[in-house]
């Protein structure tokens, strides 16, 4: 154990050296703070989109509905081939007024679209509550991985707040540098050991990949068949399993976290070459599925199919420091999400919530140190849900999606249509968020298992379209105007 816990050490004070180092190249203003000084080249770019996106939820969460639910666990690497394809066209615009206008946010954009204060204020309200479920994967993820590297001699919940605490202190020192430096060491770092892990334990266990889907074949065909299982063991259905993959698909990079990487990146073709390059991060999801199936030949089982892949690293015959190495893998895949979202639901709360929608006259330092507060609060409040929370991590995940996906039509609404009214789009988002929240607190309520965004959704476009028929005056042509133009003018 020892040395198990040597290396965890040693992985999480790299990535505090990592994360603070870039401290010291911001410019110390609020842009740059925010938005790197709107200098994010490729590399920065690439992982630090990939590294946000697969997280503890991907690292931990598939391979325990792999391992717990077969099939079911295909819709992950499904949405995610085509969900950054929408960010080719709405971000090299989002770059465009982002520079004009000094952008940050998608609710400022928003806003500064239809002038309409009020309409930041919600979109910060939305992503502040979905945000607080996604930490808390990230800091519940990182607490399984202690607690099993210690042999159980640390809690998950302390074990969370040390990895987190490491977070919030280059989070707070660097911003957003210092999430995109530790970012691209953790995205590289986790996907050579996912694959490392994914060929390795099928092989320990059933002589390879092949062999092991041969045996699951004969053995419990049941998880090879699309949809797959729900947690109770029966059939999960299509209209489950599908919804999935379209609320997933059409709400990944509107995510604020996501979303707000078009104000950092160095150019338009550095966005879309992110774009372009993303799919081979799918490469990481194919090992994951391949750790998840080979756990079902473990003897015995984890307390939670999410805690699967610690489980076998701490129960079979593995050279401890491998065991430390994978171990560091999954802390790398929680902390690359956590920080980002950390840093994002900061700039969120003060400039959309405190400044647009509220008015708050603030300096530049004062900004910057409310900023740093919120960070602190939300990462507390994440850490409470973390530690009394005790479903699937992959379905916490599911339900924060409904609120986000309904931030799609007001963003496209804003960088296309120039009859799109503020109103009606502020009308489409509360109407659609409420009804999200309906069927997922009622979720008996909802006809075929469909996910509570979609019928959000569909309420959420029918009302910004029935509110902006008719003829009247064009809101934000200027804005329109510059969303349009390359040349930057």
């Amino acid at each position: 154990m020892t040395t198990v816990v040597a290396v965890t050490v040693g992985y999480l004070v790299v990535c505090l050296a990592l994360g603070l180092i870039p401290a010291r190249k911001s410019s110390g203003s609020v842009t740059g703070y925010v938005a790197g000084d709107r200098n994010l080249g490729l590399l920065l770019m690439y992982f630090i989109t990939g590294a946000s996106i697969y997280s503890a939820f991907a690292f931990l969460g598939l391979p325990g509905w792999a391992y717990s639910r077969g099939a079911a666990a295909f819709y992950i690497p499904i949405y995610g081939l085509f969900a950054l394809l929408p960010f080719y066209f709405l971000g090299p615009r989002a770059a465009r007024v982002g520079r004009r206008f000094g952008i940050v946010t998608q609710a400022d954009l928003l806003a500064q679209r239809f002038s309409m204060p009020s309409i930041a204020g919600v979109v910060a309200l939305v992503s502040l509550v979905a945000f607080v479920p996604y930490l808390a994967i990230q800091i519940k993820g990182a607490g399984y991985v202690i607690h099993q590297v210690t042999e159980q001699a640390v809690s998950e919940e302390l074990g969370g707040g040390l990895v987190y605490a490491v977070v919030a202190t280059y989070v707070l020192r660097s911003g957003v540098l210092g999430v995109g430096w530790t970012n691209t060491f953790q995205g590289i770092f986790m996907m050579a050991l996912a694959w490392g892990l994914g060929l390795y334990l099928p092989y320990k266990l059933c002589g390879g990949v092949g062999p092991m889907f041969e045996q699951l074949a004969e053995m419990q065909p049941e998880k090879l068949v699309p949809p797959g299982l729900n947690q109770a063991g029966e059939s999960w259905g299509w209209g489950e399993f599908s919804s999935a993959v379209l609320v997933s698909t059409i709400g990944l990079i509107f995510w604020p976290h996501l979303f707000m990487k078009a104000f950092s990146a160095k150019d338009e073709r550095t966005i879309r070459k992110t774009v372009v390059l993303y799919p081979s991060f799918q490469l990481f999801l194919v090992p994951l599925l391949f750790i998840g199936f080979a756990g079902i030949f473990m003897a015995g089982q984890p307390a939670e199919p999410d805690q699967i892949l610690p489980y076998m690293l701490m129960n079979l015959d593995i050279a401890p420091i491998l065991v430390g190495l994978f171990c560091a893998g999954a802390l790398a895949a929680s902390m690359s999400t956590g920080d980002a979202m950390a840093h994002a639901a900061g700039a969120i709360a003060v400039r959309d919530g405190a400044i647009r929608a509220g008015g708050a006259q603030l300096s530049a330092g004062a900004e910057k140190r409310w900023i740093q507060v919120v960070i602190v609060l939300v990462l507390v409040l994440s850490y409470v849900v973390a530690v009394t929370y005790e479903g699937s991590l992959v379905n916490m995940l599911l339900t924060a999606y409904g609120g986000i996906v309904q931030f799609a039509p007001a963003i496209t609404a804003a960088l296309y249509s120039r009859r799109a009214r503020g109103g009606a789009v502020l009308a489409g988002l509360i109407a659609g968020t409420l009804v999200t929240a309906y069927f997922i607190f009622l979720p008996d309520h909802r006809p075929w298992g469909i996910h509570a965004g979609v019928y959000g959704l569909i309420v959420n476009v029918t009302v910004i379209v029935a509110g902006s028929l008719g003829r009247g005056r064009v809101q934000g042509s200027e804005f329109l105007a510059a969303a349009s133009d390359p040349s930057g003018r």
